[in-house]
């Protein structure tokens, strides 16, 4: 049987975990996570087709061929793909019930006014239509069609807890649990407390869209249950380059490398349900209101 979705190898990514049953990616900013106009053979799922291709092929497309969520071209970090349709359906039920625990550093505008807290405003989705603003030559630029997240009271209910890490006169170095997963979730979020990511061309002023190469948000951390084993795995991304230099031109220092439980919090090794950003905070079960 063929193959749905053309191999590359060209496709360069880094695993930060791999088993017999599942993977998860470390995707670096710019690469696209599946195929589509303009990006037919150069995203993501390109390249794990090159590596795990009649695996997934056998996943099939209704289970989008094993990965689990996706991130924005911008954004970097973690990403989970299943390489059995069973592994698939256990790993959505995990998402499902919230089991995962999803931890993202973000470097935004400004300091929220609490240090920790807890978002709960629903979102909803909406067609809008805006210009490539990363194209450099204006000339090249084309007025499209995207869809976009925005707080609203015809939402669904939305759920992140954060905590801030470091801030200095220029902006903050955050950390986000997204204990939900709506569209653009942690930057509707942010943005909506007056904590806009820098560079992040949908959401905030043009200023903090302009102030960094690419979208200022990396996916870190995540912990959840083995899909076949239960055991709990903690699987970790460190700090992107790009990302290090922003918060050092910023003010602010690149967290350090995660070696074990005892490391400080702003290396994002915090136990899980005890912090500022587990369980019990971030209202798991609660009905969400706009806070």
């Amino acid at each position: 049987m063929g193959l749905t979705i053309e191999p590359n190898e060209r496709v360069s990514f880094k695993l930060a975990y791999e088993d017999e049953h599942l993977v998860v990616v470390d995707k670096p900013a710019g690469l696209v996570s599946t195929p589509g106009k303009g990006h037919e053979s150069d995203t993501l799922q390109n390249g794990l087709f090159a590596m795990y291709g009649h695996r997934l092929q056998n996943i099939g497309a209704d289970r989008d061929f094993g990965m689990l969520q996706r991130l924005d071209r911008h954004a970097s970090g973690l990403i989970v793909v299943a390489l059995r349709p069973d592994v698939w359906e256990s790993m959505r039920e995990i998402f499902r019930s919230r089991s995962i625990h999803k931890y993202y550093w973000a470097v935004t505008r400004k300091a929220p006014n609490q240090p920790t807290g807890v978002i709960r405003r629903p979102i909803e989705e909406y067609l809008a239509g805006r210009d490539d603003t990363w194209a450099s030559d204006p000339k090249r630029r084309k007025f499209n069609r995207v869809k976009l997240g925005r707080v609203s009271t015809r939402g669904k209910p939305s759920i992140t807890a954060y905590r801030t890490l470091q801030h200095a006169p220029a902006g903050a170095f955050v950390e986000c649990r997204a204990v939900t997963g709506r569209l653009h979730q942690v930057r509707v979020h942010l943005d909506s407390i007056g904590c806009s990511i820098v560079g992040d061309r949908f959401y905030g002023p043009r200023a903090s869209r302009q102030s960094a190469p690419r979208l200022m948000l990396h996916a870190h951390r995540l912990v959840l249950p083995h899909p076949v084993s239960g055991e709990s795995i903690s699987i970790h991304s460190p700090c992107p380059k790009d990302m290090g230099r922003v918060l050092r031109r910023l003010g602010m220092s690149k967290p350090g490398v995660f070696v074990g439980r005892e490391q400080n919090l702003a290396d994002g090794s915090h136990e899980v349900g005890s912090d500022a950003i587990g369980e019990d905070d971030a209202g798991v079960g609660q009905s969400p209101t706009a806070t």
